[in-house]
């Protein structure tokens, strides 16, 4: 587990793609949990913190293209 202290997209796609499975901390969104290499919403998320596992959805996937 990793705690951030600042939503910074690269930084936390780069962590998940190391580890692949596993939760990060960030302040002002929570508990953030990715599987697989893809970050996980559940329903009940506010909309604040599904379009931040949306964004790092989308970095994860251009970070991998271009790798």
């Amino acid at each position: 587990m990793r705690r951030f202290p600042v939503f910074a997209p690269k930084l936390i796609a780069k962590h998940a793609r190391i580890l692949v499975n596993g939760v990060i901390w960030v302040k002002h969104l929570g508990w953030l949990r990715f599987k697989q290499g893809r970050f996980l919403a559940k329903a009940a998320d506010p909309i604040k913190v599904k379009e931040a596992v949306k964004l790092l959805n989308q970095e994860m996937q251009t970070s991998q293209v271009n790798a």
